[in-house]
């Protein structure tokens, strides 16, 4: 049976991939992000563009659309979020509260939103992405780690407050993702031990499944090539 499946951030490069191997599979795929259009279009996919996710507003009409084409929610994937680096110093008071804006409380959001649809399904999934760099921060990377550290404790947190019920929480921790933007902005690095977002989607991809029922309150590391 096909499953009703939400991807935020869908149209950037990780949301994306995350989006089409759950589409590959069967799945009814619902992307939704702030940009107002994708880049390219997933066949079958329901596309929302536009939606400020840390408004619950927005995001309350948005999750109604996708239960009126789709049925419910199944599968909720957290993968909007946003970067910077900038040290204290010489940095703003305000990117810290952007990063929570567009990392923490996006997901609290829609997570909290999506929660009575999810619960009742069968086999509720919630994926986020959290941060390898959150374990510890280096220079530069302090509002960034902190918050990718709240989605790190929201997922236990909420892995802890749905104990005994169908739908389980988890989070994968990338290292370096392999995008035209990282690659753009750390020319000189390896590519060949970042992330590829097709890896991460499979990892993601395997938390949804049945064969992930038992894991819940997982930050799980994804570090390899590949």
């Amino acid at each position: 049976m096909a499953r009703s499946v939400i991807v935020t951030g869908g149209f950037g490069i990780l949301g994306a991939a995350v989006a089409a191997a759950f589409a590959q599979t069967g799945n009814k795929v619902a992307r939704i992000d702030f940009a107002p259009a994708a880049r390219e279009p997933l066949a079958g996919a329901l596309d929302i563009g536009g939606v400020d996710l840390a408004n619950a507003g927005a995001t309350g009409e948005a999750l109604a659309k996708i239960v009126a084409a789709h049925g419910g929610i199944d599968v909720l994937v957290n993968v909007a979020g946003g970067f910077t680096w900038e040290t204290l110093e010489g940095g703003s008071i305000a990117a810290w509260a952007k990063m929570q804006a567009m990392n923490l409380t996006t997901a609290a959001t829609i997570t909290q939103l999506a929660l009575p649809e999810l619960r009742k399904s069968a086999a509720g999934r919630i994926v986020n992405i959290g941060a390898g760099a959150a374990l510890k921060a280096g220079a530069g990377m302090g509002a960034y780690a902190a918050s990718k550290s709240g989605v790190h404790r929201l997922t236990e947190a909420l892995a802890e407050e749905l104990t005994g019920t169908s739908v389980t929480v988890n989070a994968v921790l990338p290292s370096i993702i392999d995008t035209p933007a990282n690659r753009a902005d750390m020319p000189d690095a390896d590519f060949s031990t970042w992330v590829q977002p097709s890896a991460i989607a499979e990892v993601i991809g395997f938390l949804a499944s049945d064969a992930g029922r038992s894991i819940t309150g997982a930050l799980i590391p994804v570090t390899r090539g590949g």
